[in-house]
């Protein structure tokens, strides 16, 4: 599995918000701060600072110079993601190829959303099937079409996350409508395998009508299967080092039961439908 930093969607439920912006950033984890001032010092923009032993970083001021990372001697401030070229990936693909080749699996690129970065993904892939390699992309579906028309040429299969099927419901918890995402499912439902991804929010989109909608298009395009994800609040923390504020801190994880005959809906129509990925 590849993970591409950058993603045009924002899901208030997100569980990878360090996968949201394109560039690296820094991670902080205030338990394993020694206060010994080294990151406050190197600051150019003076966006930390220490009180009472405490460290503080103002985030209007950092410019993601990451030179407070290179010093830290504990590892309370990291950098999460890196630049890296194609072959460098592919040394770190092909170094699992001995894997592929025994279990069948192959190279999934996954985000963030891997269209936004479709050069780089398209480079990729053609290496692997190149080399005989499997492909696949996890997405949103979000993307112009011819873009996504070059990337499926090297495709095997596609993991299609579906959030909401009502457009403006859609938007409201992704900041974006899903009319471009639905018409890019059906273009990749013709030409490469599909299974969908449905993460299930409570109070969001596991309502009766949507559930029955998600079924009927799975039905329609064919999808192999079909994965419940059923929301958890575990990404709550990557918020807090990241310097951001996560929306949705009183939800709750829905309830068995309910995932239960969420599944059943699929299954008394013929669509195979697991739990988890």
């Amino acid at each position: 599995m590849v993970f591409l930093k950058g993603c045009p969607l924002r899901c208030i439920w997100c569980s990878n918000p360090e996968s949201q912006e394109p560039y690296p950033e820094i991670l902080v984890r205030d338990k394993l701060c020694s206060g010994c001032g080294r990151c406050g010092e190197i600051c150019p923009q003076g966006a930390i600072s220490f009180e009472q032993g405490r460290r503080k970083i103002d985030q209007s001021k950092c410019d993601n110079c990451l030179k407070c990372a290179d010093v830290c001697p504990t590892g309370a401030i990291s950098v999460v993601g890196r630049d890296m070229t194609v072959n460098q990936v592919m040394a770190e693909v092909k170094s699992d190829e001995h894997f592929y080749r025994n279990s069948g699996g192959g190279l999934t690129v996954s985000g963030g959303e891997p269209l936004m970065q479709w050069r780089f993904v398209l480079d990729l892939l053609k290496e692997c099937k190149d080399e005989g390699i499997h492909t696949a992309i996890e997405t949103s579906g979000y993307g112009e079409q011819d873009i996504v028309s070059k990337v499926l040429k090297n495709l095997d299969m596609v993991l299609f996350d579906v959030k909401h099927l009502q457009p403006s419901h859609h938007k409201r918890g992704t900041g974006k409508d899903n009319k471009l995402i639905l018409k890019n499912l059906r273009l990749i439902s013709e030409r490469v395998r599909v299974w969908l991804r449905f993460p299930i929010v409570p109070g969001y989109n596991d309502s009766k009508e949507n559930i029955n909608n998600l079924v009927k298009l799975a039905g329609e395009i064919g999808a192999e299967k079909v994965s419940l994800l059923p929301y958890h609040p575990y990404g709550t923390v990557k918020y807090e080092q990241l310097g951001r504020q996560y929306q949705l801190k009183e939800l709750t994880a829905p309830g068995e039961d309910d995932i239960r005959e969420i599944q059943k809906r699929f299954q008394n129509n013929g669509i195979t439908a697991t739990i988890g990925c």
